[in-house]
């Protein structure tokens, strides 16, 4: 049933205006169940983006905006990849007055229950950014369906990343995320790839802008409907990766001029 975000059973605890952003493609089948178990009261704010995407994910989300849940539907005229999608999703949440923006996949891989907990470090001043991290123990990951060979280069790319930005996150490859706003006000995530790197380098700008980044565990359900990339595709990210940890090395070494790690065109409100 649709959730009453006007009536938040959270209202003790929760102090921020949230916005759900969902970044969708041919999410059609899944978006319902999302929406279903995003806890009542646990946002203000609800936008949808669409890839045009191929399914009837449009038409589902339209019907479902009718039906109570106060979802902006947003749809590109073509596909502009996982990153360009992101970045509509945080031009029209920062066109709101959310304090925090949640990045929550609609293809039922990761459980919306969780977006209160998420959002409540951010509102508790503990850091800037949270990621929902997949990787407690590796049976459990395994069990959740995660492919092993995605597994193992997930756990391998992150000690890398772990080592270069000082951070001691047990994953960095997840996509479900919240930000505090003045982190999408600071950084410059235009200047980031529309394509799946997109989500390591809004993560090494933030680590570049001494943003403080946190995890939290989150369960994962890996179905046929969950969104994957190919081998090849996968290869290309871990690429892109190592490139950005890289740009970041010359950053810290003095090599400033670069635009990905400059300041965004936002003044940053006040917390």
């Amino acid at each position: 049933m649709p959730q009453d975000a006007s009536a938040p059973p959270f209202a003790a605890v929760q102090t921020h205006s949230v916005c759900v952003v969902l970044p969708a493609f041919n999410a059609a089948t899944t978006l319902e169940t999302t929406l279903d178990r995003l806890p009542p009261g646990s946002y203000q704010h609800l936008i949808l983006v669409d890839d045009c995407s191929t399914d009837n994910t449009v038409e589902v989300a339209t019907s479902l905006s009718q039906r109570g849940y106060r979802l902006q539907v947003i749809r590109h005229s073509e596909n502009r990849g996982y990153g360009g999608n992101q970045k509509t999703c945080y031009r029209a949440a920062l066109e709101t007055d959310a304090d925090i923006v949640v990045m929550l996949h609609p293809d039922n891989q990761y459980d919306p229950v969780l977006v209160p907990h998420l959002v409540g470090f951010i509102e508790a001043g503990v850091v800037d950014v949270v990621l929902g991290s997949r990787i407690l123990r590796r049976v459990d990951v395994l069990r959740g369906g995660m492919p092993p060979l995605k597994y193992f280069a997930n756990r391998l790319l992150t000690i890398v990343e772990n080592v270069i930005l000082g951070f001691n996150l047990p994953e960095y490859h997840t996509g479900y995320r919240a930000y505090h706003r003045r982190v999408l006000e600071r950084i410059d995530f235009d200047a980031c790839s529309d394509d799946f790197v997109f989500d390591q380098q809004l993560l090494v700008q933030a680590r570049a802008h001494d943003l403080r980044v946190g995890a939290v565990p989150v369960p994962t359900h890996y179905g046929p409907e969950s969104s994957s990339i190919s081998l090849r595709r996968s290869s290309v990210y871990a690429l892109g990766t190592l490139v950005v940890l890289f740009r970041y090395v010359l950053f810290r070494a003095g090599f400033r001029r670069q635009r990905l790690f400059r300041a965004g065109a936002e003044t940053p409100r006040d917390p």
